[in-house]
Formats: C-alpha cells, sequence, structure tokens
C-alpha cells in the first residue's frame, strides 16, 4: 500500500506541475565564441590587479618592491567546458603576464632606484562558475571556485647594485610570486559574482512588451548543464499590465530540445503564444472599427465594419505550419454620404490565420497571412446566404485594412530573454507538435567590456571577494 500510495503522490505532483512556455540550449558549439570574447574581458580585469608592496632587509640592504603593475597577459592555452556540477568550466595553463614595478635599495649610505620590467610564467587558472536561480527568477552566478598559480617569475635587474640585485633576486621574487598568486583569485571571484552579474540583470524577467501587456521570463528552475549542453527554462508567460497577478493555465505541451548543431536553441510552446493571445484579449485590444471605401460592382456606399473578439484566439502548431484561429462579431453598415448609416448584417466570422515566426537580433517576431474564413448569421441559415455577396468585400477590406496593422505590431517582436549585447544570426524555424524550435548561431553586438561598463555597480570589490586561501601558492 505504500508503494501505490507513493506512486500517487508523484502522479499527482506531476500533475501540478507547470511546464515551461520557452525553453532555451546553449550547445558546446557556442563555447569557442564565449570564451574568445570571455578572454577578452578576462585579460583586461587581471591587468587591474593591485600588488601590495614588498619590502624588507637582507643584512645590511634595505629594499623596497612597489607600484606593481600588470602590463600584458599572453593566454596561449585555455578551455572552456560545460561541466554538470559547475555549469561553466574555465582552464588556462602555461600563460604568461607582464610587469612593471619600482625598485629601491639602500645599502648604508648608498641608494639606488628605478623601473624593471619583470615576467611571471606558467600561469594556471582554474576557475569554475556556479549558475542559479535567485528568488526574483533570475539567472545569477552564485558562486565562482578558483585555483591559481605562478610557476616562476623572471626579473631583468640592472644598475649600480647589479650584483646585489642578482644575490637578492630569488628571495625579491619569490615573495612577488607569492603575493601575484594571492591576487588572480579575488579578482576572478569579483568578476563572476559582480560583474558577470551585473551583465545577467539585463536579461529581462518580467517586463513590459508595450502599453498594454507584459511580459514573464523568470526561471523555473536552476539552469542544468550537461558535457555538451546548458538549458534553462523560463516560465514565457504573457500577462495584461492591469492584471500583473492573472496567469493562463499552462495546459499545453513541454517543448523538447534535442538538437545540439547549433549554437543556441530556442522552444516556444503553444501556451507561448496563447498566453499572448489571451492577454491582449483581457487588455481589450482586440476590436477594431474600420470605414473602407465603396465598391461600385457590389454596393455604392462605403461600408463601416466593426470587428470584434469574441474569444481569446488560440494557437496550433503542427510539423505542416502555425496556425491561429479567431472567432469575432462583426458589424457591416453602410456609410452613405450625408445620410445616416444603415446597419446590414450582424454575423459571426471565424477566421484562420498563418504564422511564421522568425528571430531577429533578439526578438521574435511574427509575420500573419489570412488564410480562410467564413461568415455566418447569428439568426438563421437564410440571412447566411444572403452574406454571400458580402464576402468577397468583406475580405478585401480585412487584407487592406486589418492586416498590415496587426503584422506592424507582431513584425515588432518581442525580446526574448537574452543579455544585453548578444544576438542571434543565421537562425532556421522548425515546427513541431504542439512547440516550435528556433535554431540560431551567437553574435556579439556588443563586447563584454562595453555591456558591463555600462552596467557596472559600485565597486564592491573589497566586501565580495573571499580570503586569498583559494589561490594554490
Amino acid at each position: 500500500m505504500a508503494l501505490f500510495g507513493a506512486l500517487f503522490l508523484a502522479l499527482l505532483a506531476g500533475a501540478h506541475a507547470e511546464f515551461p512556455g520557452c525553453k532555451i540550449r546553449v550547445t558546446s558549439k557556442a563555447l569557442e565564441l564565449v570564451k574568445q570574447e570571455g578572454l577578452r574581458f578576462l585579460e583586461q580585469e587581471l591587468e587591474t590587479i593591485t600588488i601590495p608592496d614588498l619590502r624588507g632587509k637582507e643584512g645590511h640592504f634595505y629594499y623596497n618592491i612597489s607600484e606593481v603593475k600588470v602590463t600584458e597577459l599572453q593566454l596561449t592555452s585555455s578551455e572552456l567546458d560545460f561541466q554538470p556540477q559547475q555549469e561553466l568550466m574555465l582552464q588556462i595553463t602555461n600563460a604568461s603576464l607582464g610587469l612593471r614595478f619600482r625598485r629601491q635599495l639602500l645599502y648604508w649610505f648608498f641608494y639606488d632606484g628605478g623601473y624593471i620590467n619583470a615576467s611571471a610564467e606558467g600561469v594556471s587558472i582554474r576557475t569554475g562558475l556556479e549558475l542559479s536561480r535567485d528568488p526574483a527568477g533570475r539567472m545569477k552566478v552564485s558562486n565562482v571556485s578558483c585555483q591559481a598559480s605562478v610557476s616562476r617569475m623572471h626579473a631583468a635587474f640592472g644598475g649600480t647594485f647589479k650584483k646585489v640585485y642578482d644575490f637578492l633576486s630569488t628571495f625579491i621574487t619569490s615573495g612577488m610570486r607569492f603575493l601575484l598568486n594571492q591576487q588572480i583569485c579575488p579578482v576572478l571571484y569579483h568578476a563572476g559574482t559582480v560583474l558577470l552579474n551585473s551583465l545577467l540583470d539585463t536579461v529581462p524577467v518580467r517586463s513590459s512588451v508595450d502599453e498594454l501587456v507584459g511580459i514573464d521570463y523568470s526561471l523555473m528552475k536552476d539552469p542544468v548543464a550537461s558535457t555538451s549542453n546548458l538549458d534553462m527554462d523560463f516560465r514565457g508567460a504573457f500577462f495584461p499590465l492591469t492584471e500583473r497577478n492573472w496567469s493562463l493555465p499552462n495546459r499545453a505541451v513541454e517543448p523538447q530540445l534535442q538538437e545540439e548543431e547549433r549554437m543556441v536553441y530556442v522552444a516556444f510552446s503553444e501556451f507561448f503564444f496563447d498566453s499572448a493571445m489571451e492577454s491582449y484579449f483581457r487588455a481589450g485590444a482586440l476590436q477594431l472599427l474600420l470605414v473602407g471605401d465603396k465598391s461600385p460592382a457590389v454596393i455604392d456606399s462605403p461600408l463601416k465594419l466593426e470587428l470584434r473578439v469574441l474569444a481569446p484566439p488560440r494557437c496550433t502548431i503542427k510539423p505542416s505550419g502555425t496556425t491561429i484561429s479567431v472567432t469575432a462579431s462583426v458589424t457591416i453598415a453602410l456609410v452613405p454620404p450625408d445620410q445616416p448609416e444603415v446597419q446590414l448584417s450582424s454575423m459571426t466570422m471565424d477566421a484562420r490565420l498563418s504564422a511564421k515566426m522568425a528571430l531577429r537580433g533578439k526578438a521574435l517576431r511574427t509575420q500573419l497571412d489570412l488564410r480562410r474564413f467564413r461568415i455566418y448569421s447569428n439568426h438563421s441559415a437564410l440571412e447566411s446566404l444572403a452574406l454571400i455577396p458580402l464576402q468577397a468585400p468583406l475580405k478585401t477590406m480585412l487584407q487592406i485594412g486589418v492586416m498590415p496593422m496587426l503584422n506592424e505590431r507582431t513584425w515588432r517582436g518581442v525580446q526574448i530573454p537574452l543579455p544585453e549585447g548578444i544576438n542571434f544570426v543565421h537562425e532556421v524555424v522548425t515546427n513541431h507538435a504542439g512547440f516550435l524550435t528556433i535554431g540560431a548561431d551567437l553574435h556579439f553586438a556588443k563586447g563584454l567590456r562595453e555591456v558591463i561598463e555600462k552596467n557596472r555597480p559600485a565597486d564592491v570589490r573589497a566586501s565580495t571577494a573571499p580570503t586569498p586561501s583559494t589561490a594554490a601558492v
């Protein structure tokens, strides 16, 4: 009985589980591009390393090494991979740092000083980014692991006390290597938990689409990594701005992502589009009043068309295509010049629109086309027959007057959850039963540095960096 009870509870929990309306998969194909952009950013961050002054005494010699600055960074070998436990792991080996510092030496009454170029070689860095969902549903870098080491340093000492410096160089460079080791991981921790999170803050979570509706892109759970991809489940639900707590139940099938050939894949279920249309319906946007030109072949006065959608339209996605079903009331009246209007009929219209989706930049756009419709009377079959002469002018009015206005709005599109500065290119749309997928490649329209500097928070490095014990000396 206990087994059956547990099975029943599992089925009950599954019945109430909400499926995502939008999924995004980043594949290993994207990692090389992300690594190139990330390394440029990392080089600039490591060049901000500040190393404390190194001063001390050996016998009668007093030395002071100060104003240490990183002048260049050369990353000869690096790998960026997905890892199931850590999400993203970056490993850098055999890198080198160029340094410049000021030397000061006092021996009895003799003083020597100047600037020296040095190099840190055999630099190895292994750092992992752990991604998670925060309470607001936003993706965050929740933890940064780091191991860093510098295997050797070389400094070209010269000047009056060159032989003395040669004697002390091993001691001085060992001290500098220790201090440099201590500084690498705090810089990477700050870059991950502060700067990269400022980039992730540019991903929309709950935002306005226009003056009527908004969209909820909150993560439903923590991102899930495998060795070949990173999957993210978003709620993907629209809502009227006047009813921010309203939510359409998701009864659509769960979108599936199986492909891994492109850099990124996005999947949208029928629920995604249904919630958009129901939100606009609840906002009172699905009604229209048009006055057309006269049609001499049928009638000699202009027609007035009042169209009001009776129920939220519904989306159907099949491998053969995507259609939108609409039921609306149509009131048609003649508007003779300088005379009272004459109502011709009140009828019901069932229309079916084809919808073609496209991804441009980071906006999902839709192109609608009126495929077929039928009109019928709400009163009698005889009146329905009488409406047949109106079908041609009505279709013309819909094609010329209504569809361009709809497409002007739907082609503006809605942003998908991507950080600022990153766009999709070379997209391919594929329809499935109940959902569609879009495979694409990534393009950095802006560099990480540019976006992060624009959204950079106050520098809180001192309060966020862990103790230097995370560095492997």
